[in-house]
């Protein structure tokens, strides 16, 4: 037997459920031994077991969950409003042609602006603080809504707008019954990219308007006193969090999108 099909089959015997950290154990395990073998002797390659010491001694003494919980707080913010808005306009756009041809041009000019570019005048507007971090954050949040919001009502079928139609259904049922369960993925996927984008920006938010507390502070004091396991650990929880907030709105989705996964019959 070959050694492929040996690993194939060492691989299968693991729960399904455990697959996905076959290789964050290896890279752990290969971390380890390199830095116990002593082939690297480098201060940027620091052991996990000081990188654990380091998150204890941060969650011991409070350090991470103030960090964290300033910096969850400015991402629900600047998500909110830049979600809440951008599916405003997103529905205003694909839901009026009128509308699109005002506003979408404009609209379409500025999404090709890298974001980053924003910082220099919302400093100027609105300083350092919390208020120039959470307009950019909401920037962030605001185009991939408005652009799922927008494909996803210019996706839905004709022929039910015009079922709709000929049933004299009202507007209102339309946009409840018609439009937004035909939308409602594109809406979903739109909500999800604007979350994730919204916790990377508020990374680059305070690393860029770099004052107060927060994760992104965090990997500033490690990097500027040279604590590289400080800057590991932080590494590890952006990952985490990145990953728990998009298994969250994933279960949300799963939950509010059930009846795409029922049959006609069940009904």
């Amino acid at each position: 037997m070959s050694s492929v099909n040996v690993q194939r089959n060492l691989f299968h015997k693991v729960p399904p459920r455990l697959r996905g950290w076959v290789l964050p154990v290896l890279i752990l395990a290969a971390w380890w031994a390199v830095v116990a073998s002593g082939a690297s002797d480098s201060p940027l390659l620091v052991s996990p077991l000081a990188v654990w010491q380091r998150g204890v001694g941060q969650v011991v003494s409070g350090e991470l969950w103030v960090a964290l919980s300033a910096s969850l707080w400015r991402m629900a913010w600047g998500f909110g409003i830049g979600a809440s808005v951008g599916l405003a306009v997103g529905a205003l756009l694909g839901w009026s042609r009128w509308s699109e041809r005002l506003v979408g041009p404009t609209f379409h000019t500025l999404k090709q602006i890298s974001l980053f570019a924003w910082i220099p005048m919302l400093s100027m507007w609105f300083g350092l603080g919390d208020a120039a971090k959470v307009a950019f954050i909401a920037m962030a949040a605001f185009f991939p809504v408005v652009l799922n919001t927008l494909e996803g009502l210019r996706s839905v079928p004709r022929e039910y707008l015009e079922v709709a139609r000929v049933y004299e259904v009202s507007v209102w049922q339309t946009l409840r019954r018609v439009v937004a369960p035909a939308a409602a993925p594109s809406l979903f996927t739109g909500i999800q990219l604007s979350l994730i984008y919204s916790w990377l920006a508020t990374l680059g938010a305070e690393y860029l308007l770099a004052s107060g507390k927060g994760i992104g502070n965090t990997l500033i004091d490690g990097r500027e006193h040279f604590w590289m396991d400080l800057v590991l650990f932080g590494v590890v929880v952006v990952g985490l969090v990145g990953f728990a907030l998009n298994a969250l709105l994933a279960a949300l989705e799963k939950r509010l999108l059930a009846w795409r996964d029922r049959t006609v019959a069940s009904y």
